[in-house]
């Protein structure tokens, strides 16, 4: 295997470009500019000091620019992870403490060497069990709960929760001690940045501002919000009436050092990070592919989970908490000319003179700002629309997506994903235990085999075909046992069994018992099982038993084929010769 599949960087870095070099600096300088205060607000989101956010958006982008496959992915902190961090370190320590801080700081190398071993042993698969139903109500469920906690902010009062009844529940009973001065900073802020997001870019094209460049000032936003409130409460003083700023933030880089090792500690972390893992992989993934589409790129999911998993765990020992790609700003690195993932390594060299030498000026930054920025971001991922589109195609997936909604809100994060996917997985059992079974017969003046009930097609009384459009497992076995002892029982001129298996792509064990139980049976009443159409890796598979050596019939390639051998066959056993029976068109078809 050769070293650039570890190391993609050994594939694009000599081809490096003076050309490609300035798109990947103007997209690092806008994804920069995006990224200081959006860190910051996710970091508080967390419960951890502000300073966190910036640092996990150092050293984790430039492992992921050695390792990721992404030539646009952005890493860094997200609402989502934030939100679990919270809700996982809450379990531990006070928000804010220096217990809770390290173990967000376990929690980001645990995440990261959950997926790391996964992306060693290529169980990228393992994503597949989160369904896009419990993802998309996981996802809005969380959305609402976050825009919820950041209330808090924009009243300027103390409320806690880690659920949306809890959330509720704090601020109704906090109302009276509502700060004004906040209010307003932080109401202005959410109509600014709503209106930024869906109205200035339409301005700006209208007075001839290229597409490209109005998409990156629009999503720049914040920035703004950030630069006026600094202002405005700086010169007005309002921190003395009550407004909550960030006050100092620390000018120095991150430490370096593994987290603290507590046994007890790490075993209580370990499921929490293993839903961050798996949430944050498939969110990072999905971003990946789509960006990577536009620009017919591929990216490996396997070699993501080696890259992302070394990003959160060089987080983990540079004082960051869990990160992954990141949809907005991913998006702005897409739109502002990114090449290469040399431009996130750009990014965390202007993440660190930020923090070096421009957090000095956040001092009056009002953390109502840094919510609504929260706010507008999140809101963005409530998508109403799934849920209809959802409720319409599949009552079953509208089940997982509601019962994940619903106990997220209720319960927190962790019950809530935990839930959609046990739901989902519940479902498919029982829906694939009683798979859908067919009668055919054959459509007139054609080699087509269809279903009695919707097709106009003929059959014989005498050979009966048993369509399966359902692989065979241990869930439903027994139900193909059951539909063949109910079929012999009500056909009793039924001389053969042609069990076609088109759609089984698996037979396991148990789907061998029940075949081998379903031959002796129908050897028993004196009728010969037969196969069509089997394919080949069950095939292959049965060909290892002695299956195939005590079947009664025969495995044929067709179902036309078997059809034509066992009219013969029925005649000859007769005595008499019966002719194929003609179509309407004149051509031969065999009564089936």
């Amino acid at each position: 295997m050769k070293l650039s599949t570890y190391f993609p960087i050994l594939s694009w870095a000599p081809r490096y470009r003076p050309d490609t070099f300035v798109n990947d600096g103007v997209a690092a300088i806008i994804v920069t500019i995006m990224l200081i205060p959006q860190s910051l607000a996710y970091a508080l989101l967390a419960g951890l000091p502000p300073q966190i956010g910036l640092y996990a958006s150092i050293l984790p982008l430039i492992v992921y620019a050695i390792f990721g496959t992404s030539r646009t992915l952005a890493v860094g902190p997200v609402a989502i992870l934030s939100l679990m961090t919270a809700a996982a370190a809450g379990k531990i320590a006070a928000a804010g403490s220096p217990e809770y801080i390290e173990a967000a700081l376990i929690l980001a190398f645990l995440s990261g060497a959950i997926l790391l071993l996964f992306g060693l042993f290529r169980m990228g698969f393992l994503a597949n069990f989160l369904s896009h139903p419990v993802i998309s109500g996981f996802i809005t469920a969380s959305g609402i709960i976050i825009a919820a906690s950041q209330l808090k902010h924009i009243l300027g009062v103390s409320a806690q929760g880690h659920n949306l009844f809890e959330i509720v529940v704090s601020l109704v009973s906090h109302i009276d001690q509502i700060n004004w001065p906040t209010l307003i900073i932080g109401t202005s802020s959410l109509i600014f940045l709503f209106w930024v997001r869906s109205q200035l870019k339409p301005i700006l094209k209208k007075v001839g501002i290229p597409d490209k460049i109005a998409t990156i000032i629009a999503r720049a936003g914040p920035v703004f919000a950030v630069v006026a409130s600094i202002l405005v409460v700086a010169m007005m003083g309002l921190d003395e009436a009550g407004v909550r700023i960030l006050r100092d933030v620390p000018t120095n880089l991150p430490e370096f050092g593994m987290p603290s090792f507590n046994k007890d500690v790490w075993l209580q972390l370990l499921g929490s990070a293993g839903l961050i893992s798996l949430i944050g992989f498939v969110e990072s993934v999905s971003v990946a592919k789509t960006l990577a589409a536009k620009r017919r790129q591929r990216v490996d999911p396997n070699q993501e989970l080696i890259a992302l998993g070394a990003s959160s765990m060089s987080a983990g020992v540079s004082s960051g908490y869990p990160v992954t790609g990141g949809l907005a700003r991913s998006a702005v690195n897409f739109d502002a000319g990114a090449e290469t993932p040399a431009a996130g390594a750009f990014t965390a060299i202007g993440i660190a003179l930020a923090t070096l030498f421009l957090t000095p000026f956040l001092y009056y930054l009002p953390q109502a700002v840094l919510a609504a920025t929260i706010i507008v971001a999140v809101l963005s991922l409530v998508d109403i629309k799934a849920v209809k589109t959802v409720w319409a195609y599949s009552k079953s997936d509208f089940a997982a997506m509601a019962a994940t909604i619903l106990m997220t809100l209720s319960f927190g994060v962790e019950l809530g994903v935990l839930t959609g996917v046990a739901l989902s997985l519940f479902l498919h059992l029982y829906q694939t235990s009683k798979p859908h079974f067919a009668i055919v017969g054959q459509v007139p003046g054609s080699h087509h085999f269809r279903n009695v009930e919707r097709h106009d097609v003929v059959t014989s009384e005498r050979i009966v075909t048993l369509r399966v459009d359902e692989s065979l497992y241990f869930a439903n076995a027994r139900f193909l046992e059951d539909t063949v002892e109910a079929l012999l029982a009500s056909r009793d001129e039924m001389e053969h069994l042609i069990l076609m298996f088109p759609a089984v792509n698996r037979v396991d064990a148990s789907g061998l018992e029940s075949l081998e139980a379903i031959n002796l049976r129908l050897k028993d009443a004196g009728v010969t099982l037969h196969f069509s159409e089997v394919k080949g890796p069950v095939m292959d598979r049965l060909k290892r038993t002695d299956f195939l050596n005590h079947l009664t019939g025969k495995v044929y390639l067709h179902q036309f084929e078997a059809m034509e051998d066992l009219e013969r066959r029925l005649t000859r056993s007769t005595g008499q010769r019966q002719e194929p029976t003609a179509a309407p068109d004149g051509s031969p078809f065999f009564t089936i």
